[in-house]
């Protein structure tokens, strides 16, 4: 355990349902209910309907660089989408697709088996028994307000469960929801 002075970098696996920020609102948890660090902030962001990775350090300048696009940090997503995605949708994900706030980057996009060892939602996604769904794994390079959501949107093919698998060189690998753990600084 690092001293309360020197600098922390943390993983968290964000559970469904909780805010990128210590404190709740509305019928979001907080941060608080999982984390008791003075001074450590969040780096990054993730929407409360969306789980997995976070970063939280106590470094201001390594929080900057974790966060700021301009750093081109690779996120990865697995991303449980409505329906089967065809090669052209893929194809549109790898180019950039058009958003209403303009262009993203191009992506990569592969389909992929459902995530080894993943752990249930609570609340679980709707299932829809006519409606087939599929796994992407889709690495971006922004981080714009609902990004990934609104991508697999554009192509047609709606998100129901999205999981941040990795920040650049940091994993979930065995870290169960709602947990964390102390990583070398970069």
């Amino acid at each position: 355990m690092a001293s309360p002075t020197e600098s922390r970098l943390i993983c968290f696996n964000k559970p469904y349902g909780v805010l990128s920020q210590f404190t709740p609102e509305g019928r979001w948890r907080g941060l608080k209910d999982f984390i008791d660090i003075p001074g450590i902030y969040v780096a990054g962001r993730l929407d409360a309907d969306s789980e997995g990775l976070l970063l939280l350090t106590n470094d201001g300048k390594l929080q900057a660089r974790i966060s700021d696009p301009r750093y081109k940090m690779e996120k990865t997503y697995w991303v449980q989408v409505e329906g089967e995605p065809d090669d052209a949708a893929l194809e549109r994900l790898r180019q950039g697709v058009q958003l209403n706030d303009g262009p993203t980057l191009p992506a990569r996009a592969q389909r992929m088996e459902a995530p080894a060892n993943l752990w249930e939602r609570d609340p679980p996604v709707r299932f829809r028994q006519s409606i087939p769904t599929r796994w992407l794994e889709l690495v971006i390079r922004e981080g714009r307000n609902r990004q990934v959501r609104r991508m697999t949107a554009a192509v047609g093919y709606p998100t129901l469960r999205l999981v941040r698998a990795a920040i650049g060189p940091y994993t979930l690998d065995g870290l169960a929801p709602g947990t964390l753990r102390d990583v070398p600084l970069p």
